[in-house]
């Protein structure tokens, strides 16, 4: 446990969103010049904006998708009844489980991001929404300039290409490493892959992106799963990607695993302490699978951790 806390550096990576106290005896010789204004998002009812201190953000939905509560899915290892009286402890359905895909979209003085492209035509109809959820907001997807992805999987991938072209043009699309190499090893995914590899370019667990942009290497979901940590002046928010899928079973029993964890003891490991040390640390998080919008923290209760969405 403690390697992968060593592993994953989340105490230190929430430093990084910590306020930064500077001498008052420093005082600099004349006024900085004003940073120039960064453009507000246009709300609707499938855009939440919210902002990470000076940079501009919103949850931009892309669909979702329903799944059996059969065990094949989700809680793969748990017993049905028990699956069902937690569920029913938090006023949930029993029949099915609800999973939304929204990506995050992040503008800064000089950038406009993205943090996952949602499902394009992989999920059928009641997914692939982001670009025209992106155009409602008044975010033209020439002007995006980076693509943080956080897996290979279709959901998260899927919407960087539509008949056969790219969406964002002029972006850079930044994959981890081990993550690209899989990726380029999914012959389902050979034409996407061959769309996006000019625009590509790796990085390593845990590097320093973009100004205010790092990646945080949570391991067991897939080769290179990472997410990312984003902050401005005194204020952060924890992108986790599919280190969680459901907000009452992935936060209320981590060793609840999912079909889709490629090595699911890592995976297990992994939510257990980034929920622990977020929860302990009061760090914004940012979940893709989470109910719309997908913003909040994680609680500790008395034996086990909860929820609280925004």
């Amino acid at each position: 446990m403690n390697k992968l806390l060593r592993i994953t550096g989340l105490a230190a990576l929430v430093a990084l969103g910590a306020c930064s106290q500077k001498s008052e005896e420093a005082a600099p010789a004349a006024a900085e010049p004003a940073a120039p204004a960064i453009a507000p998002i246009a709300a609707s009812a499938e855009v939440t904006p919210f902002t990470i201190g000076e940079f501009q953000a919103a949850s931009i939905l892309d669909g979702g998708a329903q799944v059996p509560n059969d065990n094949k899915v989700l809680a793969v290892n748990a017993k049905k009844a028990d699956v069902d009286a937690l569920l029913t402890a938090n006023g949930l359905p029993t029949d099915q489980l609800s999973l939304a895909f929204h990506p995050l979209l992040v503008k800064t003085a000089d950038k406009v991001i993205l943090f996952d492209s949602g499902a394009g035509a992989s999920m059928g109809p009641n997914a692939g929404r982001t670009s025209a959820n992106l155009a409602a907001a008044g975010v033209d997807p020439a002007s995006v300039t980076d693509i943080f992805i956080s897996h290979s999987h279709g959901d998260h991938v899927a919407g960087l290409v539509a008949n056969d072209a790219l969406v964002y043009p002029n972006a850079t699309i930044h994959i981890q490493a081990a993550e690209w190499a899989s990726f380029k090893g999914q012959e389902p995914m050979a034409a996407l892959v061959a769309a996006i590899t000019p625009k590509v370019v790796e990085f390593a667990p845990g590097a320093d992106l973009l100004p205010g942009v790092k990646a945080v290497d949570i391991k067991g979901h897939t080769p290179g799963h990472s997410g990312f940590l984003i902050a401005s002046g005194d204020q952060s928010l924890l992108y986790v990607g599919d280190m969680v899928h459901h907000s009452v079973i992935s936060v209320q029993k981590p060793d609840w695993t999912i079909a889709f964890d490629a090595d699911a003891p890592t995976a297990q490991a992994s939510r257990k302490e980034v929920i622990a040390s977020s929860a302990a640390s009061g760090q914004r998080i940012y979940a893709y699978h989470f109910p719309f919008p997908g913003m909040g923290k994680f609680e500790q209760m008395a034996d086990h951790y909860m929820w609280k969405g925004e």
